[in-house]
C-alpha cells in the first residue's frame, strides 16, 4: 500500500511512475480524498475547542443567575457535540474511502526496471545451459511412456473435475524427492529456516500480502471464511505482522514447502494439457524480510539460490526482469527464471522473484527499530518460488526423457530416490 504523505510530497513523480505501469494519474482524486478528510479532522477539533469553551462558561451563567445565557451555553455545546460526532464520522467515512482507493494500487516499479506493456519487453539478464538436441521428437511430460503409469489426469477429473492430477509410483517419489531436495538445500546452504504453515488463512493475511482486494477471484474461499493460501508467501511474510523486529534480526530469510491453490479465474483454455497449469500444486517457497537498504541485494541473491537449484538438476534456463507492463501487482522489480521444455520447444516460468519494498509491510504494519537511532520503520519483504515442484518435475521429465520412454534423473536427487537415477519405460525407478 502506498503512504498518502509520499503522494502529497510528489504527487507528480506518483503519477508518472504510475504511468509507466499504463496507468492513468490517480494524485488528484487521491489527494481529494485526502484534503476532504482533514478537513473534517480540522473542522472537528477546531468544534471540539468551542464545546470545550462554552463548557467552561456553563457553570459561570449559572452561578451568575443569568439563565438566558446559561441555556444558550448548554444549546451550544450540544450543538457542538453533534457536530463534532458528524465530522468525526464524515472523517471516519472518507478515511476509509482513501484505504480502499489505496489498497487497488500496484506498487510502483523501481528506477531500473524496463519499461514496457508486456512479457515481449521484458529484458533478458543470463542463460545457464545448453538445451539438449535429442534423436528423436521429444515429447511433453504426459506422454513420455514412463510417464504415463504415474501420471493420472482421468482420476483425479474423476474426484475433482479438470486441472488437477493424480500422481502415484515413481513419479510421486520423483516429486517428493524434488521437494526434500530443494527444501534441504535452502536450508543446508541457503541460510533459510524451514517452516511447516497452515494452508488455510483469514482475510487480514491475504490483505496483508496484497492478494485481496483486487485478486480475490484468483484464490479459493471456503464457508467458513477461510481463504485456501495461493502460496506460502502469505504465512511466511504474514508472520511478521503487527512486529516490530530488531534491526539485528534482520535478515530473516524463511523457506516452506506447501500446497497452493490457484482457481486460474483469468486463464481459461491456457496450458490445459498436463501439469503446467494446476488448481492445486506443491510450491517451496523463499521469504526475506529485510532493512531497507539491503532488500534489492536480497534480490539477486534470491535469484541466485533459485538458479542454483536448476543448475544442480542440469536444467537450462534463462533469466529474465519484467518490463513495468508484465510485472505482478505488489512488485517493485522481478526477476522471473524460465527452464527449457523441450516437449514444447521453449522456456517456461519456474520461478519468480519479487521485492516489494514496504508495499506490503505498509499493509501489515511490520517494522523495525532502526540501531541506535529514530523511531521505527517498515520492514521491506521479498518473494520466490524455489522452486515450483510440478513445474520442476515437468522439466526433468521433458529434459531427461530418451527415445524408448525411458527418463534419465538427474543424480542429485538419488539420496532420495534410493540411488536410483533411471526411470524405465514402464514407469518403475531403476
Amino acid at each position: 500500500m502506498h503512504d498518502i504523505r509520499t503522494i502529497r510530497d510528489a504527487p507528480d513523480a506518483f503519477d508518472a511512475a504510475l504511468a509507466r505501469r499504463g496507468l492513468a494519474a490517480m494524485s488528484s482524486d487521491l489527494l481529494a480524498l485526502d484534503a476532504a478528510r482533514r478537513a473534517c479532522i480540522t473542522a472537528a477539533e477546531a468544534a471540539l475547542a468551542d464545546r470545550n469553551a462554552a463548557s467552561k462558561q456553563v457553570g459561570a451563567a449559572k452561578a451568575a443567575g443569568d439563565e438566558a445565557e446559561f441555556e444558550r451555553l448548554r444549546a451550544l455545546v450540544a450543538d457542538k457535540k453533534a457536530e463534532i460526532a458528524k465530522l468525526e464520522e464524515e472523517a471516519r467515512e472518507t478515511d476509509a474511502k482513501l484505504r480502499a482507493a489505496l489498497l487497488e494500487i500496484p506498487n510502483l516499479p523501481d528506477d531500473d526496471v524496463p519499461d514496457g506493456t508486456s512479457e515481449d519487453d521484458n529484458v533478458e539478464l543470463r542463460r545457464w545451459g545448453t538445451p539438449a538436441t535429442f534423436d528423436f521428437n521429444p515429447v511433453e511430460h504426459y506422454d513420455i511412456a514412463g510417464v504415463k503409469p504415474g501420471m493420472d489426469f482421468e482420476t483425479a477429473a474423476k474426484l475433482s473435475g479438470a486441472r488437477f492430477v493424480m500422481l502415484r509410483g515413481a513419479i510421486a517419489r520423483i516429486h517428493r524427492a524434488l521437494a526434500q531436495f530443494m527444501l534441504d538445500t535452502h536450508t543446508d546452504k541457503n541460510g533459510l529456516v524451514e517452516h511447516v504453515t497452515p494452508v488455510l488463512v483469514r482475510d487480514e493475511a491475504m490483505l496483508g500480502t496484497d492478494k485481496l482486494p483486487k485478486f480475490g477471484d484468483d484464490s479459493f474461499l471456503t464457508r467458513e471464511g477461510f481463504w485456501l493460501i495461493p502460496t506460502s508467501e502469505v504465512t511466511l511474510t504474514y508472520s511478521v505482522a503487527g512486529d516490530i523486529l530488531e534491526a539485528s534480526d534482520l535478515p530473516r530469510r524463511m523457506t516452506a514447502h506447501t500446497l497452493c491453490f490457484r482457481s486460474e479465474a483469468g486463464s481459461a483454455g491456457r496450458d490445459t494439457s498436463g501439469m503446467l497449469r494446476q488448481h492445486q500444486f506443491e510450491k517451496v517457497e523463499m521469504v526475506s524480510i529485510t532493512h531497507p537498504d539491503d532488500s534489492r541485494a536480497e534480490l539477486d541473491r534470491m535469484t541466485g539460490c533459485a538458479e542454483d537449484l536448476l543448475k544442480a538438476l542440469g536444467l537450462p534456463f534463462r533469466t529474465i526482469v519484467l518490463c513495468t507492463g508484465d510485472m505482478g501487482f505488489g512488485a517493485r522489480r522481478t526477476h522471473d527464471i524460465e527452464v527449457w521444455l523441450p516437449g514444447q520447444n521453449m522456456y517456461r516460468e519456474i520461478s519468480s522473484c519479487s521485492t516489494t519494498g514496504a508495499f506490503q509491510a505498509r499493509r501489515m504494519n511490520a517494522r523495525f527499530k532502526p540501531a541506535g537511532r529514530g523511531k521505527p520503520e517498515f520492514v521491506h519483504t521479498l518473494n520466490g518460488s524455489g522452486l515450483a515442484v510440478g513445474r520442476c518435475l515437468i522439466a526433468v521429465l521433458e529434459n531427461g526423457q530418451r527415445a524408448d520412454g525411458s527418463v534419465v534423473l538427474p543424480e542429485v536427487l538419488a539420496p532420495w530416490l534410493g540411488g536410483k537415477t533411471i526411470l524405465s519405460p514402464d514407469g518403475t525407478l531403476i
